[in-house]
C-alpha cells in the first residue's frame, strides 16, 4: 500500500456515532477519574483537544459550571456542535498544524487524538504551550502495536478471522499515518516537554458489549479500504460481523494509555 494522509475514520459517517457511544461507554469512566484526581472543578479554563463526541465535553461543562470554561476543538466539529453552549465553546482547529486557540488553560486533554496526527511532535508542544503555569496535561492515547489481537484468545477459525481483519485494520491506519506505539511513549514524551510529576497507567478492556459494538461500526466503517487493500473480501467481512454479532466471541481493545503531568 502507498502512504496516504487523513483520518481514516470520518466523524460524518454515520457509524461514527456508533463509535463515539463504544468509546464513551468503554473509556468515560476511567477518563473521569483522572480528571476528578487531577482536580478540575467549579471555575476551570479547560481545552479538549480533538473533541470528536461530546461526552467528555459536557461532564468537563458541568464540573466547571458557569464560572469555567470549556473550549472544544477538532478538524471536523460536526459531532461535538451539539454541545456548544455556555460554558463550552466549539472551534474548528488542527492541533498539529495551528498555533494553540488559547492561552492560560488550567488543564488540557486529548483522548485518541495524537496517534493519528501527523506532526505528533508540535500537537504535543502546542498543548504544553497552551498550559498556564500548574496547569495539567491529560493525554490518553491507544497503542495497538503494545496488544494487536482483536481476540487473545484465539482459539477457533472465528478468532482466526477477527485477528486477520483486525491487523489489516492497523496497516490501513499505519498507511494514513498513525503512529501504533505511540502510547507507551507518553510518560517519557511528557518529561521531555518539560512536564513535572509525570505519572501514566493503562486501561484493558477484555471483552464487553461495548467493544463489540465498537468493532461492527468500525469495520462496516472501513470495509471497502479493508477489501480495496486486499485485506479481506466482502465475504469475510459479512461473516466476521456476524460473528461478532451472536455474541459469543470475547473481543479486547488495544490498551488504553493515559498519562498525566503538570506544567511548571
Amino acid at each position: 500500500m502507498t502512504r496516504t494522509h487523513g483520518y481514516l475514520l470520518d466523524n460524518r459517517r454515520a457509524e461514527a456515532a456508533e463509535r463515539f457511544d463504544a468509546f464513551a461507554t468503554l473509556f468515560d469512566p476511567t477518563t473521569f477519574r483522572y480528571l476528578q484526581a487531577l482536580g478540575v472543578g467549579p471555575g476551570w479554563r479547560c481545552w479538549e483537544v480533538g473533541a470528536g463526541g461530546t461526552s467528555v465535553v459536557s461532564w468537563l461543562a458541568k464540573t466547571v459550571g458557569r464560572t469555567g470554561r470549556v473550549l472544544a476543538t477538532d478538524i471536523d466539529t460536526s459531532r461535538v456542535a451539539p454541545a456548544g453552549r455556555h460554558p463550552v465553546e466549539v472551534r474548528v482547529h488542527d492541533v498539529g498544524a495551528e498555533e494553540p486557540p488559547g492561552e492560560g488553560f488550567d488543564l488540557v486533554h486529548a483522548r485518541l487524538v495524537l496517534v493519528h496526527v501527523p506532526d505528533r511532535e508540535r500537537a504535543l508542544r502546542s498543548m504544553v504551550r497552551a498550559l498556564r503555569p500548574g496547569g495539567r496535561l491529560l493525554v490518553e492515547d491507544a497503542d495497538p502495536a503494545l496488544q494487536p489481537l482483536l481476540c487473545p484468545d484465539e482459539h477457533g477459525p472465528e478468532q482466526q478471522l477477527a485477528n486477520r481483519l483486525r491487523h489489516g485494520f492497523r496497516q490501513l491506519l499505519a498507511h494514513r499515518g498513525a503512529d501504533l506505539s505511540y502510547g507507551r511513549r507518553l510518560p517519557r514524551l511528557l518529561r521531555e516537554a518539560g512536564l513535572r510529576r509525570v505519572e501514566a497507567d493503562a486501561y484493558f478492556p477484555v471483552t464487553s458489549p461495548a467493544s463489540a459494538a465498537l468493532e461492527s461500526a468500525t469495520v462496516r466503517q472501513v470495509r471497502d479500504q479493508l477489501v480495496g487493500a486486499g485485506a479481506a473480501t466482502h465475504e469475510d467481512i459479512d461473516r466476521h460481523l456476524a460473528n461478532v454479532a451472536s455474541g459469543g466471541m470475547d473481543l479486547a481493545t488495544a490498551p488504553m494509555i493515559s498519562a498525566w503531568g503538570r506544567k511548571p
